[in-house]
């Protein structure tokens, strides 16, 4: 028997504890996802009442949300409960997904990334309460109010759920901005003083950017560009905070090592 034998045993053993670690953890994630979604379901109408508030509040009179399909009527508040029982979950599946990375990690590398997670995931729930809360009602007061004389707007909901999901995302996106500038500088990849100097590019880059999630309005444009760009302000605020305490850090272990 050779001496590389027992390393590939050895090797293969490891790899197949992680396999099952990884499907233990998406198990768990998923048992949390159902378990959110059976009361989800329970409540899917007064759900999509609640996410179709902000439209029926500006439709003219007489105007109503319709299905046009068979099923419309059950699939799409069936759907938006699937959604909202994955935003429910989504803490505890990121918490499966940082349980399993966890152990690979380096001590400095977790008290980087568990800040990074935790941040992460509020400012995606703060873009979709945005959205919601300050987008949605000059989004669709600008729609009700651009209408064609003649023509009485009657919204589909599987349409409207498509559309609503859709900015969703996008807003929820759209905050993340902070954690890309931190990791950009923290990883070395650009320096904050560059991305500082850049600020006319971005903003550009950030209103292309807004023109093409948002709908197609100045208004929604600009509603979207402007709290972009301060989140990617306040990104250099704390890239600034996090490069200069990275680089206190490795001078600290450079002194360590010396001694």
């Amino acid at each position: 028997m050779s001496n590389d034998e027992p390393e590939e045993k050895l090797a293969e053993g490891t790899l197949i504890s992680h396999l099952l670690e990884l499907r233990n953890r998406l198990i768990r994630a998923m048992i949390a996802w159902v378990i959110v979604f059976i009361p989800c379901a329970w409540k899917s109408n007064a759900l999509f009442d609640m996410v179709a508030s902000p439209i029926q509040a500006k439709l003219p009179p007489g105007s109503h949300l319709i299905a046009t399909g068979v099923i419309t009527p059950f699939m799409t508040p069936f759907k938006l409960a699937m959604y909202v029982a994955l935003f429910i979950a989504m803490p505890y599946v990121l918490y499966q997904i940082w349980a399993f990375v966890a152990p690979g990690l380096y001590r400095h590398e977790k008290r980087f990334a568990l800040p990074l997670v935790v941040s992460s995931i509020l400012l995606f729930y703060a873009g979709i309460a945005f959205a919601f809360y300050a987008v949605f009602p000059v989004v669709f007061q600008f729609m009700v109010t651009t209408t064609p004389k003649g023509i009485l707007m009657m919204t589909d909901i599987s349409q409207y759920l498509d559309f609503v999901m859709r900015l969703f995302l996008a807003f929820g996106v759209a905050f993340e901005a902070p954690i890309a500038v931190v990791l950009l500088a923290t990883t070395g990849l650009v320096s904050v003083e560059k991305l500082a100097s850049n600020r006319g590019y971005v903003l550009i880059a950030i209103f292309v950017a807004a023109a093409a999630l948002a709908p197609p309005d100045s208004i929604s444009m600009i509603i979207m560009a402007v709290p972009m760009y301060l989140l990617y302000e306040a990104g250099l605020f704390f890239a600034k905070i996090a490069v200069k305490a990275k680089a206190r850090r490795e001078a600290e272990t450079g002194e360590a090592a010396k001694a």
